[in-house]
């Protein structure tokens, strides 16, 4: 995925200002694809020169909205179904795992416990989320929180592996 499709996506549903689109990643896509300022306006004046964005209305203080091209939903219909997902293939956690030998069973023991505790932190937090978002039916909120569900069941998943794993140092 790339900032790029990111934004297409959420300009699928209504023109908005960088700061608008800003305040959806920091509520949806955050703890999917977390994006900075920079990165989002940098990318907004990206698309908009290559057409697949345009300016819908400009306001007060240079304020832009805006809108998804004709030629931005084709190629964010390209890249959803004509180009597989990126496979990740980097974990930081799961690479720690494989050196956990260098430590103490003790150590070991506590960096699983410590990963655990982090999943259970971060299951907690998604379902504040998902406990406070109205129930509504455009489309990013019901596929957010399709995607929202999956990072509740990923991070019960963690934990519980966690666990398992803790038990599997002797």
């Amino acid at each position: 995925m790339s900032l790029r499709h990111a934004l297409l996506g959420l300009l699928s549903e209504r023109p908005a200002s960088g700061y608008d689109l800003l305040k959806l990643f920091d509520t949806s896509l955050a703890n999917v694809w977390p994006a900075t300022q920079s990165q989002v306006y940098t990318e907004l004046a990206k698309l908009a020169a290559a057409g697949l964005v345009a300016v819908a209305s400009e306001g007060p203080r240079g304020r832009k909205e805006y809108a998804l091209t004709d030629d931005g939903l084709v190629e964010l219909r390209h890249w959803m179904t004509e180009t597989g997902p990126q496979r990740a293939v980097r974990s930081d956690i799961l690479l720690r795992v494989f050196f956990l030998g260098v430590l103490t069973p003790e150590q070991a023991r506590s960096y699983l416990d410590d990963l655990a505790r982090m999943s259970e932190r971060e299951h907690d937090d998604l379902r504040q989320l998902k406990e406070s978002i109205d129930g509504g039916d455009d489309s990013l909120t019901v596929h957010g929180l399709i995607a929202l569900e999956y990072g509740l069941r990923f991070n019960a998943m963690r934990r519980e592996w966690a666990g398992w794993a803790a038990a599997q140092i002797r």
